[in-house]
């Protein structure tokens, strides 16, 4: 085997509180790791000795002690990755810092020690000193540039595409377990079935429908996939953003349009139609494409929920859910023009002064 692959940590299911709508738990699911829309993140290199962790030699039974430093044509290679995601002109921003304090994203170059990223906001959960992304191979070999997209996009709050439960993907699972613990990785068979055989939760995938394209996607030799059929000899992605991942990423970062014409829609408040446990559902036939604002609210517990109606049938697409705070819980989502769209508003309970809920298109 010559492809390498990324490997995320495990982390554990995230807990929610018992007895929560359906509409509610994809809201919190989905949204739990993904940047605030407008955010500036901040990335820094490590660049000295002292900066290195101890770690085991395959197949030798001893460690040893590696920095996290990379030299400048790989961090050349990383900014340039970063300038290809920022160009899709999301509502999203990356710059670079002089000062690991200032930044949100710190990247170790620690060969022998696999790449990998946290997901989203997951990096804000490791330490001022710890990585939350590193690189353990060779980015300017060839082929390898797909690697800093990749760990790219997982910083952004994507997973894995050939883990999504629409991907269809039967396994030869033995073959890939026995493929992963040897060289170059020497997986565990715990790591191999969360990386690769694992199904996500369908909250939790980059998409409706599985683009065996995407940079999220990982190369598999022949012998592997059963099923679908063609790709039984082997499943071989460009490397290269898909035309899916970019929609992904304007999905949830949309760039800063001007506000369209808004409509004042009375469900707040039990006066104006909706009161606590109800709910409201809206159809959307977008004008043109462009940012949409749907559902912004005042002093309540509500959750917001947009469906894109796919071959006659509502797909999840977004959802926002204010977790019962005196936050606005508002979506800005890209909607495409001569798509439908779903949007549900349910109020679990409300105070306040009876305001309305914007919606704007």
């Amino acid at each position: 085997m010559t492809a390498r692959y990324c490997s995320l940590a495990q982390a554990p299911a995230p807990a929610f509180a018992p007895g929560l709508a359906a509409e509610r738990l994809s809201a919190l699911a989905s949204g739990r790791r993904m940047w605030v829309n407008g955010t500036v993140l901040h990335y820094w290199f490590f660049d000295g000795d002292t900066d290195a962790s101890v770690i085991p030699v395959p197949g030798r039974g001893m460690t040893r002690r590696v920095s996290w430093a990379g030299a400048e044509e790989q961090r050349d290679v990383v900014r340039a990755c970063f300038r290809e995601w920022q160009g899709l002109g999301a509502g999203i921003s990356f710059a670079e810092v002089d000062d690991r304090s200032e930044a949100e994203l710190r990247i170790g170059f620690q060969l022998g020690d696999g790449s990998w990223s946290a997901v989203g906001r997951d990096a804000l959960l490791a330490g001022r000193h710890e990585r939350t992304m590193n690189f353990g191979w060779d980015l300017t070999a060839p082929g390898e540039r797909g690697t800093a997209l990749h760990e790219i996009g997982h910083a952004l709050g994507m997973l894995h595409e050939h883990q999504s439960p629409f991907a269809g993907i039967h396994w030869d699972d033995e073959a890939v377990y026995a493929e992963l613990a040897g060289p170059p990785h020497h997986w565990s068979r715990e790591r191999t079935h969360y990386n690769i055989l694992r199904k996500l939760d369908p909250d939790e995938v980059n998409g409706s429908v599985w683009d065996p394209q995407s940079i999220m996607e990982y190369p598999f030799s022949s012998g592997l996939v059963l099923e679908p059929e063609q790709y039984r000899a082997g499943l071989n992605p460009p490397g290269t953003l898909s035309a899916a991942d970019k929609e992904f990423v304007l999905r949830w970062y949309p760039p800063a349009d001007p506000p369209g014409p808004c409509e004042l829609v009375p469900f707040h408040s039990a006066p104006l139609g909706l009161g606590p446990g109800e709910q409201a559902d809206f159809v959307i036939d977008p004008p043109e494409t462009r940012t949409y604002t749907l559902g912004t609210f005042g002093d309540s517990d509500a959750v917001v929920v947009v469906f894109e109606e796919r071959d006659g049938e509502p797909r999840y697409l977004a959802g926002q859910d204010d977790g019962g705070t005196a936050q606005n819980a508002t979506i800005s989502a890209r909607l495409v023009k001569g798509r439908r769209y779903h949007v549900r508003a349910r109020l679990y309970s409300a105070w306040g002064s009876g305001e309305t809920a914007v919606m704007c298109w």
